[in-house]
């Protein structure tokens, strides 16, 4: 059977590899994650890069503190990418119906890859906030229970929704960038003979698409990250509250570079984890098309 005639998997098929793909991915690449936190919270100028970040974290605070805000994360990762596969795969269908298109196209790639972007954002806000407070260096909270608990006593249960506009920015440019350079390089690359060179076609469409998607968002990152890591003070103005402000502030005092702080251990992680991601996607939906049979193969 073609794959046009193939039948579309059921949607806990999409949101269970996606889960599965999303563990995967942050298990292998956490650390890098820590390390550009670290980065994007630094102000003003900074020598220290993505080696010397790695060898004062563990000099100073020991291995395990690259592993510090696990859990929120981990426990997200699931939902986080099941939501955006799902998501991309229910947006590519209503796109296809709307536009009244047979097959996908450039276009509604990057509509499909931004607006799964744009739904991935509300599911991963308060998970973001715990994650971003426990990488950051001053931190002085117990856990993950801990962040949620002064947060929602701090600054009210909102609180925990504090960078809701950067994170849907994040997002939005991180997933069209991602799917619309994955429908482009597919398009580029021979076409897969075997099961491996179809697995490595995946890995290296999901890698470029994932040093696309970084290009475009990591600004938004940095704006994100200072939004989340920042103590709101009852009666003092924040300095970083909405994003495209907060990106003119931020390259009128520090300067373009400083937009792009933390992109080297990002784009580290999230090439080759966008690689990985898509990869793991594609080999767990496979498994599904067997195991349920005609007409999913």
């Amino acid at each position: 059977m073609s794959e046009s005639q193939r039948k579309p998997l059921p949607f806990s098929a999409n949101f269970a590899a996606g889960a599965i793909a999303g563990v995967s991915e942050i298990l292998t690449f956490y650390p890098l994650d820590v390390i550009k936190t670290r980065m994007q919270l630094q102000t003003g100028k900074s020598s220290v890069g993505l080696v010397g970040s790695f060898q004062t974290i563990i000099r100073e605070e020991g291995v395990g503190r690259l592993y510090r805000g696990l859990v929120p994360p981990l426990l997200l990762e699931a939902p986080k990418r099941a939501v955006k596969f799902a998501a991309n795969d229910f947006w590519g269908k209503k796109f296809l119906q709307v536009t009244g298109e047979e097959k996908m196209t450039q276009q509604l790639s990057i509509m499909t890859g931004c607006s799964a972007g744009a739904t991935e954002s509300f599911v991963v806000v308060p998970f973001e906030l715990v994650k971003i407070r426990l990488q950051d260096k001053n931190s002085a909270y117990a856990g993950p229970m801990d962040v949620v608990k002064q947060t929602i006593k701090k600054e009210g249960l909102l609180g925990l929704y504090a960078g809701m506009e950067s994170t849907f920015w994040r997002h939005f440019w991180w997933n069209g960038g991602y799917f619309g350079c994955i429908f482009q390089v597919r398009s580029l690359l021979p076409k897969a003979e075997t099961q491996q060179s179809e697995l490595l076609n995946n890995f290296i469409s999901g890698a470029v698409g994932g040093f696309a998607g970084t290009a475009l968002n990591t600004p938004f990152d940095v704006v994100k990250s200072r939004i989340q890591g920042a103590i709101k003070v009852p009666g003092v103005k924040p300095k970083y509250n909405w994003t495209y402000p907060a990106l003119i502030t931020i390259f009128r005092e520090e300067g373009p570079v400083a937009l792009y702080k933390g992109f080297v251990p990002k784009v580290l992680r999230l090439a080759p984890g966008g690689g990985v991601l898509l990869l793991v996607v594609e080999f767990t939906l496979g498994v599904f098309r067997k195991a349920l049979g005609p007409p999913y193969i």
